[in-house]
């Protein structure tokens, strides 16, 4: 489970709901709730809410329009794409001043580097954790038990996701151990790693050369995620790094092949390597071991991948992957070389949208970082 900013939208409406109907009598109570669903998707605006649910609503929109919306998009369209995004944010902030998703997304706008990005959160981050545990607290109070336990959950998500965008944009600028150290923080509020820190984690513990690091967090695996095994793009990509840089070829191609098993239509993504704009409201939410999830992780990876200087201008690692997939998975050299030349029919010499950093205007992987000690 990642975040999702409908689902949780739906979530926040439906506790709400609920305790307006408290005072009806029990039978009626459940007929009422039984409509939910439809009034939800057909009259939400209509449903009970405060001025802090409709802000969320906007980051809902504005998630939709950022996230979804433009990195497929280019030229005059994705410029429209922006200002409505913006326009969104600007929205749910003047309803709620602590709209902290949206003031987050917002702040990859201003600030045009990584590391003035995770300057700022950082600078907010103690007012943050305030107000959401004050509310987290609160929701605690609302007598039935398992209501507010889910009320307490969903007041504390913007800060699990100001954490996690800190510790991307650090990986991001180069400062790894300071990610490990966010990615740590996350976990003590978010124990079930709905935000997946532990990818981040993974890249930041490659980057450091952490053999060690790498094998304990596939070990807490079993207690962070035990739905998944240490088996997602990721942590495997991190262990195919670190083989790589200690020049054990064989382990390293080991590890790609295990890629390829976890993901039998990942081929294609292995070779392109295309560079996508990170999900401004959290990282992307995709099908595991998905096509989709492995082109994410390695989006995410380049900070891995376009290390040193290659005639390909993939990077020394970059090439080594797309070289070896292609021993191992020839016919998807194919379907790579066709898939091109459809997207350059398509859309000619402009590009393809959402490649290398997308359209632009909001935030996204700046390129290959280096390393800290």
């Amino acid at each position: 489970m990642a975040h999702n900013a409908r689902r949780e939208d739906y979530q926040r409406l439906g506790l709400r709901f609920i305790r307006e109907l408290d005072q009806a009598e029990p039978l009626a109570a459940m007929r009422t709730f039984a409509d939910f669903g439809r009034r939800f998707s057909q009259e939400r605006d209509k449903l009970p809410q405060d001025d802090a649910d409709r802000a969320f609503y906007l980051v809902t929109l504005a998630c939709d329009v950022i996230d979804h919306e433009l990195p497929f998009s280019m030229g005059d369209k994705a410029g429209e794409l922006v200002v409505r995004g913006q326009n969104l944010l600007d929205e749910a902030i003047a309803l709620d001043p602590n709209c902290f998703d949206a003031i987050r997304m917002r702040s990859s706008n201003n600030l045009p580097t990584p590391s003035e990005r995770a300057a700022f959160l950082k600078s907010e981050e103690p007012r943050v954790r305030e107000v959401c545990e004050k509310a987290r607290d609160g929701a605690r109070d609302l007598g039935d038990m398992e209501r507010g336990n889910l009320a307490a959950e969903l007041a504390m998500r913007p800060y699990q996701r100001w954490l996690a965008s800190i510790a991307e944009y650090e990986l991001i600028g180069g400062r790894n151990r300071a990610a490990i150290a966010t990615c740590e923080k996350l976990f003590e509020v978010d124990p079930s790693d709905l935000s997946d820190a532990r990818f981040t984690l993974a890249l930041a513990l490659a980057k450091l050369e952490d053999e060690a690091g790498l094998d304990e967090l596939a070990r807490r695996y079993r207690t962070l995620c035990p739905s998944r095994g240490a088996n997602d793009a990721w942590l495997l990509i991190a262990r195919l790094a670190l083989a790589h840089r200690q020049q054990k070829p064989a382990l390293a191609r080991t590890h790609l092949a295990e890629i390829l098993r976890c993901y039998p239509n990942g081929a294609v993504a292995l070779l392109r390597q295309n560079e996508l704009p990170d999900g401004e409201f959290a990282r992307l939410n995709v099908q595991p071991y998905s096509e989709d999830e492995l082109v994410i992780a390695l989006s995410e990876a380049v900070v891995l991948l376009q290390e040193g200087s290659d005639s390909s201008g993939r990077g020394v690692l970059g090439a080594w992957v797309a070289e070896n997939t292609a021993k191992l998975r020839p016919k998807a050299v194919e379907e790579c070389r066709l898939l091109e030349e459809q997207l350059e029919a398509q859309y000619g010499t402009q590009g393809q949208p959402g490649q290398f950093g997308g359209a632009g205007g909001f935030g996204g992987f700046g390129g290959p970082a280096g390393f800290d000690n």
